[in-house]
């Protein structure tokens, strides 16, 4: 492009006065903007009159404008369509963009011998009929399987000409023999039935459900008056599956006929606009999009480019549009209704409504994004700072628990994608060491640790923390070493005092900073195998304390013990008993037993 700010001046000065379609082009030729105008010349010389805009954005636009281009047509409603579809053509940089890529299903009656009837995304013009487009699958899966199950139509891909099945080209399949088809590749349903129930097939999907049971009642009561009872029965059920389907669809009033619901909700730099299609007084479809804006547009400005593009999409030609305020939308031979009250207002703010749980369901979706980001980053910095070369997404953490020798334990605590993964939390009762021996027991628990993990092929952590220093560490790593997994581990202790990271013959530590996530996340791990292991240890030292101090009283047996303890639960709570209450429980010699015994 060659043009510049004074040939564009010029372009402008012979611009009509009418309605169009106006492109900005930048210095490579691309389009960067596409706008709609009543008044060409007056839409178009406001960008170059004001010299101060309203947003940076409209100001960097305006900057690198080098050329413009315009289409004339005959109204404002010509002008919103043609600008609908050189957006999605082109999607210019600083135009709004439909946050909504998704291709929907439709339901295909295949132009063919004895139609098939199924769902695809592929629209492909060969003279079938497509029924949709369905913004919910969900819905569309529900609707097929209610064709399926009301009538026997084919799935298979023959091709049924009369000639190929004359020259019995094909034979009844497995869906025949189970009641799923009636096989017309044979024979057996012939065209003109098979199409008849093809032509309740396309009201049901067009919506006309009431005309399908008008027409299955009246033929079960004749098959009734023919004493055809069991295919009256077999209408029936069909009309019985209609009747509830039809009950899903939410209920307006039967006298409001064909129209769309559009409302929107305001979100920092977005707009949610809400579609609702009534149709025979029910609300038959809904859909939600989001419009990112670039320009500070307003909702003014967006809801009339959003309507046309849901509309189209969607196939909706419904004669009256249902606003929540007054917006002009240029659309030729719609009505457009305002609601003050009754029904409409209701349907206004039931689309408000689903507005409002879109946009929370949206906020959650992105804190979860988000969370999932920050803790990516997190193990990656983690991975930088101990000069790893995978990132740490399972982490296990040791620690020992014992006080002076007695009741050792150990815990293992498991760490998934930077969040504990308690369900893989595992406590250790310390087997081979007597004495208090941390460093023995710590080697102890990791070689049974990953000898077992390595037995039962599962994957090992990318890293292992130990809480202790040096010796702790040490003894890990001999562990490591024996089952030959050193090399594929990494392996660090924290020291509590400084909050030394130690690594395996390395004599001296790595101080991170006090703030850093690493340091955090080598925290967390620590501290939580610690709480598990004192959890455990507690335990075990309330075990052991009651069951020998009741056990140390003479004639008092292990019936008795637990006797009382169902009951009072602690030796604390049985002390305090008096010799009355005790003999109520366990007779009067014992209770004399238990009391002198706690007196002593």
């Amino acid at each position: 492009m060659n043009s510049g700010p004074v040939e564009i001046k010029e372009k402008i000065k012979n611009l009509p006065g009418k309605p169009g379609v106006y492109q900005y082009y930048d210095s490579s030729g691309r389009i960067i903007y596409i706008g709609k105008a009543k008044n060409l010349k007056k839409r178009v010389s406001s960008y170059f009159n004001k010299k101060d805009h309203d947003t940076n954005k409209i100001k960097m636009l305006v900057s690198r404008i080098r050329d413009l281009e315009y289409i004339v047509v005959d109204s404002e409603s010509e002008a919103l369509l043609l600008e609908n579809n050189l957006i999605k053509k082109y999607q210019p940089k600083y135009n709004a963009q439909l946050k909504d890529d998704k291709t929907f299903p439709w339901i295909c009656i295949k132009n063919e011998p004895f139609p098939r009837v199924f769902v695809t995304r592929n629209v492909i013009r060969d003279g079938s009929l497509y029924f949709g487009p369905y913004t919910s699958t969900h819905m569309v899966r529900i609707l097929i399987d209610l064709i399926r199950k009301l009538y026997p139509l084919r799935t298979c891909k023959y091709n049924l000409t009369r000639e190929n099945i004359q020259k019995g080209k094909f034979k009844p399949c497995l869906e025949y023999h189970i009641g799923n088809c009636k096989a017309p590749c044979v024979g057996y349903q012939d065209e003109e039935d098979y199409n008849q129930t093809i032509q309740q097939v396309k009201k049901i999907v067009r919506g006309n459900i009431q005309e399908v049971i008008d027409y299955l009642e009246q033929l079960m009561n004749e098959y009734s008056k023919q004493y055809k009872f069991e295919e009256a029965q077999n209408v029936k059920e069909k009309i019985q599956m209609l009747e509830k389907y039809k009950s899903r669809s939410t209920v307006v009033n039967p006298k409001i006929k064909d129209l769309d619901v559009f409302t929107y909700l305001q979100d920092k730099n977005s707009y949610f606009i809400n579609f609702l299609k009534v149709s025979g007084g029910r609300i038959v479809q809904a859909h939600t999009i989001e419009l990112k804006r670039k320009l500070n547009e307003t909702i003014a400005d967006l809801l009339p480019r959003a309507v046309v593009n849901i509309r189209e999409r969607l196939q909706s030609f419904a004669p009256e549009i249902v606003l929540p305020e007054k917006i002009e939308l240029p659309l030729d031979n719609v009505k457009i209704t305002i609601p003050k009250q009754g029904d409409k207002l209701r349907l206004i703010e039931l689309s408000q409504r689903n507005l409002k749980y879109y946009k929370f369901e949206k906020q959650k979706q992105k804190e979860k994004i988000q969370k999932k980001f920050d803790k990516a980053e997190s193990l990656e910095k983690l991975r930088k700072d101990l000069r790893m070369e995978k990132t740490p997404v399972h982490i296990e953490c040791f620690d020992n628990s014992n006080i002076q020798g007695a009741y050792p334990v150990a815990a293992c605590v498991v760490f998934r994608n930077g969040k504990p993964s308690n369900s893989e939390y595992r406590h250790f009762n310390i087997k081979s060491v007597e004495g208090p021996d941390d460093f023995a027991s710590m080697r102890e628990v990791v070689f049974r640790r990953y000898k077992k993990l390595l037995n039962e092929g599962s994957p090992l952590p990318q890293l292992v923390v130990i809480d202790g220093g040096k010796g702790q560490l040490s003894a890990a790593a001999k562990s490591l070493k024996e089952l030959e997994i050193d090399n594929q581990i990494t392996l660090i202790g924290i020291a509590k005092k400084l909050e030394e990271i130690f690594f395996v013959g390395d004599p001296v530590p790595l101080y991170l900073d006090k703030q850093s996530v690493s340091l955090r996340i080598i925290q967390h791990l620590r501290d939580e195998a610690h709480r598990f292991g004192i959890e455990f240890h507690r335990q075990k030292r309330s075990q052991k304390f009651t069951s020998t101090e009741l056990e140390k009283i003479p004639g008092i047996g292990p019936k008795t013990i637990q006797q009382l303890l169902e009951k009072y639960k602690t030796t604390t709570r049985i002390r305090k008993l008096s010799e009355n209450e005790l003999a109520e429980i366990i007779g009067s010699d014992k209770a004399k037993k238990i009391k002198e015994y706690f007196k002593e």
